[in-house]
């Protein structure tokens, strides 16, 4: 029997976050293998089934895939008093990671997109050493184009409260904002990034109150950006990024000054794919973080 026919396992999994908060996430392996954990963590704003066919195709590799929602997003508790700051969701991904450990696992492979990059860049060069063991960056750096984050900011906030009246009226608004991609026929898969309140209306998957925390990132973008600097540069951990070709934050500069942070990275250019690799290109992203994990020394 092949890996592409074996049964593919998947169960939730819950972990405890550093404010006592529920972190709800996926298993995904096939039966006996033995390959590395790897823990995936999203963007802001998305939801841990963005990572299902990565995870799913990585699981079929033989690897253990890990995708679990962020604080404040999907399944996953909201954190009272809106404690959304970059070292809050680093503390959260340390904390899987140690929990991941504490039962046996050996130190996971953290792949973050944006958002979950940052928590795991955080976590790996700023963090216990040891916790993890290789790093895939997906489109993120140090330093990115502030008109991109931005823009993406302003997607996120356009709707964010008054929401949509259907599914199709979300889906006509992510069509606007992503027209290199097309229109799916069955938005099945948009309900798990939306909720639907008492209004009836359809709200993105995650407490606004991420947003607040975002505005204020963007006064003290340079003190982040230091910090990532020197995490990147304190990496002794295999590490890849992921950076899609026509990307809004990643360009060809911000790719190369990472690299000259850790020189040791290697790069994965995904063409046809902007900020969202995954989504964009999952194949060629996916084969790109498979070809990067059966290469590299990680238990």
């Amino acid at each position: 029997m092949t890996s592409a026919s074996k049964p593919l396992t998947g169960h939730r999994i819950g972990f405890a976050g550093t404010a006592g908060n529920r972190l709800i996430g996926d298993e995904f392996r096939l039966e006996g293998a033995r390959g590395a954990t790897v823990l995936l963590a999203h963007g802001g704003g998305q939801t841990r089934h963005s990572w299902q066919g990565t995870a799913e195709q990585l699981a079929r590799a033989g690897f253990r895939a890990i995708t679990f929602d962020q604080r404040g997003h999907g399944d996953s508790d909201w954190v009272a008093g809106g404690a959304y700051t970059f070292d809050d969701y680093a503390d959260d991904l340390a904390a899987v990671a140690r929990a991941l450990v504490a039962v046996g696992s050996p130190p996971p492979v953290v792949v973050g997109a944006s958002l979950g990059g940052i928590a795991g860049l955080l976590a790996a060069g700023e963090g216990a050493p040891g916790l993890i063991s290789a790093l895939v960056l997906v489109d993120i750096t140090p330093r990115v184009k502030a008109d991109g984050v931005a823009r993406i900011l302003a997607f996120m906030a356009a709707d964010a409260e008054r929401g949509f009246s259907s599914l199709e009226a979300a889906a006509d608004a992510i069509s606007a904002y992503l027209p290199h991609r097309p229109r799916p026929s069955d938005l099945s898969g948009l309900s798990k990034n939306l909720r639907r309140g008492a209004d009836g209306r359809y709200r993105w998957h995650w407490d606004p109150r991420f947003l607040e925390q975002r505005a204020d990132a963007l006064e003290h973008a340079r003190h982040l950006q230091a910090r990532q600097t020197e995490a990147a540069r304190r990496l002794r951990i295999p590490a890849l990024l992921v950076r899609g070709r026509e990307s809004e934050l990643v360009g060809e500069d911000e790719a190369a000054e990472f690299l000259l942070l850790a020189p040791h990275a290697e790069l994965a250019d995904v063409s046809g794919a902007r900020h969202m690799v995954a989504g964009d290109r999952n194949d060629v992203f996916t084969a790109a973080v498979t070809s990067f994990l059966a290469r590299t020394p990680v238990v």
